[in-house]
């Protein structure tokens, strides 16, 4: 099929960046430009001529602008089938001008409600005369060219040049597709403002964002990123961000925000391997390090804390792929920027989800993010006589943040605001609690005075017993088993305090 040249136009939009250099090349072309508002008024200060649309319809604007352009003398003429001799009829008879090309920016809804704008404010830049524009452009694609967004003017303004104001049937419809990915958005932002109060039981989550990445988790698997990561880091350094490296990068900062304290995190497959609260961030770095400096090679470090020189110093001591932090010396950049490949990130403020969704079988799961963040002066509680420290009350926080955070089935061991071990992701507890005290103890750690948590209960007392016996004097964990009794009696016998929280921390 031949290229179809453009005739007229009608244009629409909000925000006017970029629509100079497409409204000039059109009347280049001679063609009819038809338009509203603010749009007129930018496109005849431009010195170039334009028709209104109240005197194509022969209607004002009305209800303070809510209608403009809708009406059948646009519909008609964006909507008729050009290869239908009954169309142009119709379009004769009720002399109904064809359009060619549209042009709409639509209102910025999502910008209006991230302002922290009135609701009234909300409901007013819903748009409805642009979207259906966007609809009926897209629909009729054999016929006319829809630029949907801003972000599509540069495409189309380089293919109406160079293709001497023309479009073939493959660019129409490509523009066509980029119409309704901004209408289903559009719409899905709408729904999901709307059911924030309403819970409306349907599932609406769309991005206009996406980051083709260089695999998935492994080098056979496609994947990309539907998102916007400029929103959430400077990249400072390094190179591409991974599949892999954004899972650890999502579960560093998830967990680093549970903490007030000045910490560092040391993260492989989203899971801690080290992790300390200290009052310098030195401190906090050593410890963390020696946590397990096995598993940190090629991991995912995180602080809360400005990067400082001599702590750069210290972590360009080893290999690692990714450090985050909300700002860095100067000094230190340069030391980090010593490996070129090294992604380093600063973050800036911005919003994690408060959901969780995760695809399973032909559908979605969607839940509430696990908040709970357990604070020491919560765990102060003993279910036997053996009373909470102060200091086991803290580690307990910390070991319970941690282990909420750790793939179930996990144990997490700590001891003065530092990680021991953990062990994550086994099919028994038992396991788990062998495998941390195991590591621990190959670190050279003492783990008489540690804490132990678990993210789920136990179901018969071998877990206190085992950790007993390895000098654990301190167990926080959710309780709910029928079993319950029988860990608390073995704790009572043995002088072991503990803590029972009542919430579940499992994560699969």
């Amino acid at each position: 099929m031949e290229p179809k040249r453009i005739k007229s136009a009608l244009i629409s939009v909000f925000y006017k960046d970029g629509l100079e250099d497409i409204v000039r090349a059109l009347d280049a072309k001679g063609v009819t430009i038809y338009s509203t508002g603010g749009t007129y008024k930018f496109i005849k200060d431009l010195g170039v001529d334009a028709v209104t649309v109240e005197s194509l319809t022969g209607y004002p604007s009305i209800l303070g602008g809510r209608v403009k352009t809708l009406h059948p003398k646009v519909f008609g003429g964006i909507l008729s089938r050009r290869n239908m001799f009954s169309d142009g009829e119709q379009l004769n008879e009720y002399e109904i001008p064809e359009i060619d090309l549209v042009i709409v920016d639509l209102y910025p809804f999502e910008q209006t409600v991230a302002s922290g704008a009135s609701e009234q404010d909300i409901i007013e830049k819903i748009d409805i005369g642009g979207i259906s524009l966007i609809r009926a452009a897209a629909k009729n694609f054999a016929d006319v060219v829809i630029v949907p967004s801003v972000d599509h003017y540069a495409e189309f303004l380089k293919l109406y040049t160079e293709q001497e104001g023309c479009l073939t049937l493959e660019q129409r419809h490509r523009f066509a597709a980029y119409a309704f990915a901004v209408s289903s958005h559009y719409d899905s932002a709408i729904f999901n403002h709307f059911n924030e109060t309403e819970n409306v039981e349907a599932f609406r989550q769309s991005s206009n964002k996406c980051t083709t990445l260089r695999y998935g988790e492994n080098p056979h698997q496609k994947g990309c990123f539907y998102g916007d990561l400029e929103a959430c880091f400077d990249k400072l350094n390094g190179k591409e961000i991974s599949y892999n490296n954004l899972g650890d990068i999502d579960a560093a900062c998830n967990l680093i925000d549970d903490f007030d304290q000045t910490a560092v995190a040391i993260l492989k497959h989203n899971n801690a391997c080290g992790m300390a609260c200290r009052n310098t961030l030195l401190d906090a770095w050593k410890d963390a390090l020696a946590g397990d400096p096995v598993s940190a090679f090629g991991g995912i470090i995180i602080t809360n804390r400005k990067v400082t020189k001599e702590v750069a110093e210290e972590m360009h001591k080893i290999f690692f792929e990714v450090c985050i932090a909300p700002d860095y010396d100067d000094d230190a950049l340069t030391i980090l920027r010593g490996k070129k490949n090294r992604i380093i990130l600063r973050r800036k403020e911005f919003k994690m989800s408060d959901v969780v969704f995760r695809n399973v079988l032909n559908g979605i799961l969607v839940q509430d993010k696990d908040s709970v963040v357990p604070k020491a002066e919560e765990l102060t509680e003993s279910v036997t006589s053996t009373k909470v420290t102060p200091q086991m009350a803290a580690d307990m926080a910390f070991a319970t943040i941690l282990v909420k955070h750790t793939k179930s089935n996990a144990i997490v061991l700590a001891k003065n605001g530092q990680l021991l071990a953990s062990g994550t992701g086994q099919t028994s507890r038992v396991d788990a609690l062998r495998q941390a005290i195991a590591k621990a103890q190959s670190f050279g750690f003492d783990l008489n005075g540690a804490v132990m948590a678990s993210d789920a209960f136990f179901p018969f007392p071998d877990c206190v017993e085992i950790a007993h016996n390895a000098g654990i004097t301190g167990v926080v964990h959710p309780g709910g088993s029928i079993h319950d009794q029988d860990s608390i009696d073995y704790c009572e016998k043995n002088k072991m305090a503990m803590v029972i929280t009542g919430k579940r921390h499992f994560k699969h």
